[in-house]
């Protein structure tokens, strides 16, 4: 099974910023229509740790979402986050070994 994703892990006192900034980048890359995008995003909150999140992007491909990092769009929205975080964000790069729809 192909596919990749991404979770970036951190924290921020600013999450109404961070789902601003996200919706943002979201509409216009879909405005534009060009290159690699990610198939899925999940935005999620600790129930335990208020201050923490993570976001989980899912691409078809490790070269897709690599060619969707090297775009300048994703460069700025990526240290708009990182204005908008407590601290640096952790990275997870995942190869998906399988998936399954309960659905």
């Amino acid at each position: 099974m192909a596919g990749f994703v991404q979770i970036i892990e951190y924290r921020t006192s600013r999450p109404d910023d961070v789902a601003a900034l996200s919706d943002d980048y979201r509409a216009k890359r879909e405005a534009g229509g060009d290159g690699p995008m990610p198939i899925r995003s999940v935005w999620c909150s600790d129930r335990k740790d208020p201050a923490r999140y993570l976001a989980i992007v899912e691409f078809a491909s490790y070269e897709e979402a690599m060619e969707n990092s090297k775009r300048p769009d994703t460069g700025e929205f990526a240290a708009a986050l990182m204005e908008l975080c407590d601290g640096p964000a952790t990275f997870h790069d995942l190869d998906v070994v399988e998936a399954t729809d309960f659905r």
